[in-house]
């Protein structure tokens, strides 16, 4: 039995009336997280996991109609039992578990397996079909251990305050820029952080996620400040404006699982890119979807065909869902816009 269906909102469930990160306004929205490819305002009530209503709220206004519940407490809407499970992407990410005559579903909305110390840890779900994003699904993308990639980061900054010059790090304001500040040395130099960032920063810490605050400022007395040997992590949307221009001599990077390939970092003209993804990798897409025990898999956000067939070629039944975003997706909200964050 179908218990969700491809509509042009997104993913809708009749027996419960309600759509999953619909990508249109709808009478009630279930939300796996607080990204803005997945939260949008306009709806007239939603429902999310408890750590991540916060986010949300930032999202979409403090007005929106918003329901929040713990992880793992079932909820009954209407004729199915609903549940939010953690998905280890960004603080309150959730799957969310469907189950309605012992038939169960669950769409994991964005996951990673990997640790981070600023959300709560991938759980797997058993169930007869699985949705899953496929953000990264192509053998290509396999990720390092993120210790070793902000080993590099720290060297990267070193080099820079050695040789005199600003280390800019451009990062997603929402769950990666944490996870990167979760892990840094903060006695090493200077921190700047941009407004988006530390807007952020202020929400993970409310929850009691510790981490480092600013050490340096960017409206000094006279405009005379030394950053040369500060560390400015910087929301995407930074690079080339009038903000940044008052670093002087700095080195860019870019922090985002798009580094594994050279495209992306050639466009943005970056003097380096560091792999780290807040998405999992394509080992860690088809380890989530073994231990599902899904007979079924529906896959939809990002490179959908390839992990199609290539579960289709070892017995799985495939299913690829395209869901089709509305042209203004990526309008600005509340928080930083991200075009499919990661």
């Amino acid at each position: 039995m179908a218990l969700l269906e491809a509509r042009e909102a997104g993913l809708y469930c009749t027996l419960g009336d309600f759509h999953i990160d619909p990508a249109l306004p709808v009478e009630r929205a279930l939300i796996t997280h607080a990204h803005s490819d997945h939260a949008r305002p306009g709806s007239r009530a939603y429902l999310t996991a408890g750590p991540g209503e916060a986010l949300l709220r930032t999202r979409i206004g403090d007005d929106a109609a918003i329901q929040s519940e713990p992880y793992g407490k079932p909820l009954r809407i209407r004729e199915v039992s609903v549940s939010f499970h953690p998905a280890g992407h960004i603080l309150g990410s959730s799957q969310i578990r469907i189950e309605h005559g012992g038939e169960i579903w669950v769409v994991s909305g964005d996951y990673k397996l990997a640790p981070d110390p600023t959300c709560v840890p991938f759980e797997p779900v058993r169930c007869h079909t699985f949705v899953t994003e496929s953000t990264f699904g192509l053998p290509i993308f396999r990720w390092s251990d993120a210790a070793q990639t902000m080993a590099e980061i720290h060297q990267w900054w070193g080099a820079n305050r050695q040789a005199g010059r600003a280390s800019v790090l451009f990062a997603y304001p929402v769950g990666k820029a944490q996870r990167i500040l979760s892990a840094l040395d903060a006695a090493a130099g200077p921190l700047v952080f941009h407004e988006p960032v530390e807007r952020v920063n202020a929400i993970y810490r409310a929850q009691g996620i510790p981490l480092p605050l600013p050490t340096a400022q960017t409206n000094a007395p006279g405009g005379n400040a030394d950053f040369s040997e500060a560390l400015i992590l910087a929301a995407p949307a930074a690079q080339g404006s009038r903000w940044l221009r008052r670093f002087g001599d700095a080195s860019t990077a870019f922090a985002s699982g798009w580094m594994r390939i050279r495209g992306p970092r050639r466009r943005r003209s970056l003097d380096r890119g560091f792999v780290l993804s807040d998405h999992a990798d394509w080992p860690a897409l088809l380890q989530a979807i073994d231990h599902s025990g899904a007979e079924t898999v529906w896959v939809t956000h990002g490179y959908i065909a390839p992990l199609v067939r290539w579960l289709r070629e070892r017995g799985k039944q495939a299913v690829p869902v395209e869901v089709v975003l509305p042209a203004d997706s990526e309008a600005p909200g509340p928080l930083e816009p991200e075009a499919r964050p990661e």
